[in-house]
């Protein structure tokens, strides 16, 4: 079956458009099984009524795992920002109040994120065993209640048409600590720029009430974590120093 030049290109799978649905197939590398775990936990969020592209189906397609979803027309608040960044801000806060629209959800049925951190713990090769062993007992004294986390929030994964705003790429969702789930975020924004991950963690703080003490407290865990996935962009001397910091 042939679907055309990919739209978009990540770590995981390719992106095509194809007949108004978007196919995401995933890479060879990935274990049996990725599709539906990841289609699973978008059903999940699209289940407790966010705006979720939905799934269609999931099937193989030459011989490669394959999600059939919704077409959402539109392009990524990134775009946006990129293009008139007077308006920073703006967009920024847009984002924080759909984070904490999702951070509100009491999360069931979906993966524990202390399960999830402490495979990509224990899976990061840049982290020494004694090393592991201090952030998963510092894992397991963080005491919080389960809430839906994206575990992948930032503007490129928010596509907004006219004055909707559709949340995509859920693979990374779980149900654990939003302190967490924003340092994550943070984390993120600080690769490419350390005024904008600024202003997300003020705007959250403001809105939310928490304190950025609170978020750093995860900074650690969040960037061991990070060091698992291997993204090619990412400074492993980066994420090593944050996770020193415990």
């Amino acid at each position: 079956m042939y679907l055309g030049t990919p739209t978009a290109t990540g770590n995981t799978a390719n992106i095509y458009l194809y007949e108004n649905k978007i196919y995401k197939v995933f890479n060879d590398s990935l274990p049996d099984g990725e599709s539906m775990k990841e289609a699973k936990k978008q059903q999940y969020a699209h289940s407790c009524g966010l705006p979720v592209p939905e799934i269609y189906d999931v099937t193989n397609i030459d011989g490669k795992q394959v999600i059939i979803m919704e077409h959402i027309e539109g392009k990524p608040i990134g775009d946006f920002l990129t293009d008139n960044m007077k308006r920073a801000e703006y967009y920024m806060a847009m984002s924080v109040d759909i984070q904490l629209g999702i951070h509100q959800i009491k999360a069931h049925s979906i993966e524990p994120m202390s399960e999830k951190l402490r495979r990509q713990i224990e899976s990061a090769s840049e982290l020494d065993h004694g090393l592991k062993s201090v952030l998963m007992k510092n894992l397991d004294s963080m005491t919080f209640e389960d809430r839906l986390c994206h575990g992948d929030f930032h503007l490129y994964n928010l596509i907004l048409s006219e004055n909707n705003v559709t949340i995509i790429d859920w693979v990374d969702s779980s149900a654990g600590d939003r302190r967490a789930d924003v340092y994550r975020t943070y984390l993120l924004y600080s690769q490419v720029s350390k005024e904008l991950a600024d202003m997300y963690m003020r705007l959250y703080c403001e809105k939310s009430g928490l304190s950025k003490e609170e978020v750093f407290q995860w900074a650690p865990i969040i960037a061991a974590a990070r060091l698992s996935e291997e993204v090619s962009s990412e400074d492993p001397k980066r994420l090593l120093e944050i996770v020193h910091q415990i």
